[in-house]
């Protein structure tokens, strides 16, 4: 058992607050560029509908509180295909997020030293976050609780400045704001454009479901609804008070340094550069929780076997620099071929987001159906849930409709990282494709033949000789069979371990080596063996069993438990429900 420190509250909420609330940097602009000066309204639409996601995320990360967000969920519901069709999406929403906060943040400087280049600065941004992670320096939670702490005291003090501003200015710019044409022609077509766009100001509600593992027990659900407090408050009060302080000719001016004009506006020069040096210090601190987040989501990935192995190679460090190289690279085509501009990089993103929190809806639908004896600290009703996917489902067609062109750029690197899990998942086929082919060409060439086929005979061999255990405590033959049928759809071997724990003196039931055996038979790709061994299943015995028998724990399976399970899921290491 480990005895780690553990996040408490006040940190945990801290470094996916900073990813969370960055985005009241940039949302209010957005919004205001859909429904004008009914955004705010739009803007508590969306808070609304990240109250209902507070519930799904709760009952499925507590049932599952194991790190990895959508692709866990799915890992363990449902196929490994599945899975990683998340994972691609969640990347590429760390991705836009990087980028997205990296350019903010490089905007806001530029209101401080106007010589600055933004596209050149934000490359060395992101240059120098790739350094610090490869150097293992990663999200420190004391810096992050300082960060986090300093930004709410800067837009504490934005909104106390406006409101001042208005009872001694007047409000003359929010009657006038409130007297133009209407966007989009009616106030419904507003709202609905307004919430599509303003979708992007929850981003990073799911950072905390990808570190649920690092946190003190019962911190997940308190980071849920810090995060949605402080967005629920923060962003429809700021596009309120913009609308109402400034000229709506002045907001689209300002789209991107939008909160810093209005500090110098209604608090003066020391309030705007206390803004911008907030703006910078807490969009780097995303553009960190990126880094470090995708880093161990494709970690994961690799361990699954989903990505290439040598991303899991590491320096002295303990970094695994090949995946930070690799999203680094993702970053910088991203950033050249929008060419910094914010709109894509919003659409890239918030196309991504939607997606992911779409699969999470989807993965609690699946949790109630296939573990509905897991248990789960709390339940989202089937209404909750549909109301909150159709919500989602929704805002991802407003984004669409709103720029198709964004789509594109979404697809380019959506369909391309799909293209590489498709030919992960199928790499078996397509080396015994080339193996056929490397024979027929044999009499031509045979040296190269030769050379090619002992190549990817070894290929062969090296991912069929990786065993995996099923734990079972005397499953039907209907169970085992779906065991079966699992590993040899998901799991690259032609070995599994079929374990039965017994206590001293007793017996495994006769009928359960005959399914075995009848399985054995039918699935002739895997060689089973049936292994009996007197303890009690835990923690302690998968640890001993990973270590003697050099299997890693995610390649272990068992059924889904009840609530008379004496164990956390996430105590044990990493064990996979396919059953």
């Amino acid at each position: 058992m480990s005895h780690e420190k553990k996040l408490n509250e006040l940190e945990a909420t801290a470094i996916c607050g900073n990813d969370i609330s960055s985005s009241c940097l940039y949302v209010s602009a957005l919004a205001i560029a859909y429904a004008g000066q009914y955004a705010w309204i739009a803007l508590l639409m969306v808070g609304a509908v990240l109250f209902l996601f507070r519930k799904i995320y709760g009952e499925v990360v507590g049932a599952l509180p194991l790190n990895g967000g959508a692709y866990n969920v799915l890992l363990n519901t449902t196929s490994k295909r599945n899975a990683a069709l998340a994972a691609c999406l969640t990347i590429l929403s760390y991705m836009a997020t990087a980028v997205i906060s990296a350019s903010e943040a490089m905007h806001y400087l530029h209101t401080l030293w106007h010589g600055l280049p933004i596209i050149w600065a934000t490359l060395g941004l992101l240059g120098l976050f790739l350094v610090l992670t490869i150097l293992g320096i990663s999200e420190s939670a004391k810096v992050a609780v300082a960060i986090f702490l300093v930004h709410l005291v800067s837009l504490t003090l934005l909104v106390g400045s406006a409101i001042w501003y208005l009872t001694t200015h007047g409000t003359d710019a929010l009657t006038a704001n409130f007297s133009l044409p209407v966007k989009g022609g009616s106030i419904a077509n507003a709202l609905f454009f307004g919430f599509s766009a303003a979708m992007l100001g929850i981003s990073g509600f799911e950072s905390s479901a990808n570190f649920v593992e690092e946190q003190a027990r019962g911190v997940f659900a308190k980071t849920l609804r810090n995060m949605w407090i402080v967005v629920s408050f923060f962003n429809p009060a700021i596009a309120f008070l913009a609308v109402a302080a400034l000229p709506m000719g002045e907001v689209g001016e300002h789209t991107e340094t939008l909160l810093s004009h209005l500090g110098n506006t209604t608090g003066g020069a020391w309030l705007g550069t206390l803004i911008s040096v907030d703006a910078v210090a807490v969009l780097s601190g995303a553009v960190l929780t990126s880094f470090v987040g995708v880093s161990g989501l494709m970690k994961r990935m690799t361990l699954d076997r989903i990505l290439p192995q040598f991303f899991l190679k590491e320096n002295k460090r303990e970094s695994n620099y090949i995946i930070l190289i690799t999203f680094f690279l993702l970053c910088v085509s991203v950033l050249l071929i929008t060419n910094g501009q914010l709109g894509p990089l919003s659409g890239v993103y918030t196309i991504s987001f939607l997606a992911v929190m779409a699969f999470f809806a989807l993965g609690n639908f699946l949790l109630k159906r296939k573990r509905p004896k897991l248990p789960r600290p709390v339940y989202a009703g089937i209404f909750t849930v549909t109301l909150a996917l159709v919500s989602i489902l929704l805002a991802l067609y407003g984004n669409i409709k709103i720029h198709p062109d964004y789509l594109i750029v979404f697809l380019q690197y959506f369909l391309t990282a799909m293209v590489l899990i498709y030919v992960m998942l199928n790499r078996i086929g397509i080396l015994n494709l080339i193996l056929a082919a490397a024979n027929s060409f044999a009499e031509q060439s045979p040296r190269i033949s030769r050379l090619l086929r002992l190549k990817l005979r070894h290929m062969l061999r090296e991912l069929h000789q990786q065993e995996f255990v099923f734990f079972t405590k005397g499953d039907n033959v209907s169970n085992l069979n779906k065991v079966m049928a699992y590993v040899v759809e998901n799991e690259f071997t032609t070995k599994l371990k079929i374990v039965t724990l017994l206590r001293p003196g007793e017996t495994y039931p006769q009928d359960l080596l005959t399914d075995i055996h009848v399985l054995d038979r039918a699935y002739e790709q895997i060689e089973v063996d049936f292994v009996t061994l007197e303890g009690k299943f835990g923690p302690e015995l998968i640890d001993k069993l990973s270590r003697e028998w050099q299997i890693p724990k995610n390649f272990m399976f068992i059924g889904s438990p009840g609530d008379q399970f004496p164990y956390h899921i996430s105590e044990l290491g990493g064990v996979r429900l396919i059953i």
